[in-house]
């Protein structure tokens, strides 16, 4: 593992993640790029995102350790039970009741250690009616509000990647979860259970839109509002090469700077906030920024207080002089990746080690875990490893 890691804010933190898909294997990331040492129980001979990509390009399950076990053998439950003994967090993402069908639902792992956290990260949540309910991210946004909040108005919902549901809503918020439970133990000497759901996490995000729309300034019409490209002046814009431009000038003083860039009369659009003459200026703005070229764009708007930007591409983002000075990139494997976030003032983050093949950590794992060989040999002998 890398060097580095010692040094992370979560340096000496131990992690048992069991293995699933999406949000639980970022929240893994995430405090592995920290420092903890995160052990990842995979499934035998399985493929855990089942995407059709070489180990190394699966850049979630970067920087921890795999071992790769049969949860339906109690050998290898009774492994995931010692190594427990010694960790600080549990991390597992199946659906409510599938960790107690194992033998290995929070009552017995905090028993076996009444200090660890036992971060559980579903879809629904650990109660309610939908609990049980198979789902993805779409379907999560769809009944926090925020699918609906997104889109230009008269169109379906944009589909904002899985960003909102599974990583904002789900893994961050486990994460957060988790390190709330860590502090609070340092005055408890206490674990306990982190109910992460994604429907949680995605219906948070949306507070101050909910807080807007009750205060009845927020139309519940998406491409309506001052945030939902509604606004002319908080939109995308095609440029003459087929590419875009972004514009957030939201405040008096970007807005009239970006006017004057674009050559537009401040008298003509005087009114930044008349709802009634947006489709106006956004006709005005959309034929101007398709006169030139994305690059001649960025050239007229550059040292200008405006807030607007570029929209690059997935090939250009980690080419642009900001994402480069700031070291938000790097190569590991020979995949290029997004840095570990956030930095801090003295401790050092950074990859850990590519993503593991499944079960390449067995044997190191489970004797410094304080199997023997002979152990070793009848847990293979057995299927459990």
């Amino acid at each position: 593992m890398n060097q580095n890691a010692s040094r992370g804010p979560l340096a000496g933190v131990r992690v048992v993640e069991v293995g699933g898909v999406g949000p639980g294997p970022f929240c893994g990331m995430l405090l592995s790029d920290m420092g903890a040492d995160v052990i990842r129980i995979d499934r035998k001979h399985a493929s855990e995102s089942g995407l059709p990509v070489e180990r190394r390009f699966e850049v979630m399950f970067r920087g921890r350790r795999s071992l790769a076990l049969d949860l339906k053998k109690p050998e290898a439950v009774d492994v995931v039970k010692r190594l427990l003994r010694d960790a600080d967090v549990l991390v597992e993402g199946f659906r409510p009741g599938a960790m107690e069908r194992l033998g290995l639902g929070p009552d017995v792992c905090l028993d076996l250690n009444p200090r660890l956290i036992y971060g559980r990260m579903t879809g629904w949540g650990q109660s309610g009616p939908l609990c049980t309910a198979p789902g993805h991210d779409l379907n999560y946004i769809a009944l926090s509000g925020a699918l609906h909040a997104m889109g230009h108005k008269g169109d379906s919902p944009a589909i904002p990647l899985n960003l909102v549901g599974d990583f904002g809503g789900g893994a961050l918020y486990l994460a957060f979860g988790i390190l709330c439970a860590l502090h609070e133990r340092t005055c408890s000497g206490r674990g306990q259970v982190v109910d992460a759901a994604m429907i949680d996490g995605a219906t948070s995000l949306m507070s101050m839109i909910y807080g807007l729309f009750a205060a009845g300034y927020w139309k519940d019409e998406r491409g309506s509002n001052r945030l939902d490209s509604g606004a002319p002046w908080y939109a995308v814009y095609e440029t003459s090469d087929a590419r875009h431009m972004a514009v957030g000038a939201t405040e008096a003083t970007f807005y009239r700077n970006t006017l004057k860039v674009l050559g537009l009369r401040e008298d003509e659009f005087a009114d930044q906030h008349d709802r009634a003459g947006w489709p106006q200026m956004k006709e005005a703005f959309a034929r101007v920024f398709k006169s030139r070229s994305r690059d001649e764009w960025c050239m007229a708007f550059e040292g200008t207080e405006t807030c607007v930007s570029p929209v690059l591409s997935l090939a250009e983002a980690h080419q642009h002089p900001h994402q480069t000075a700031r070291g938000n990139f790097v190569e590991c494997a020979g995949v290029m990746q997004p840095a570990p976030a956030p930095r801090f003032g003295r401790s050092e983050v950074a990859i850990q080690a590519p993503p593991p093949r499944v079960g390449e950590h067995n044997r190191e794992v489970l004797l410094e875990a304080g199997f023997s060989d002979e152990d070793l040999t009848m847990l293979a002998r057995v299927g459990a490893i």
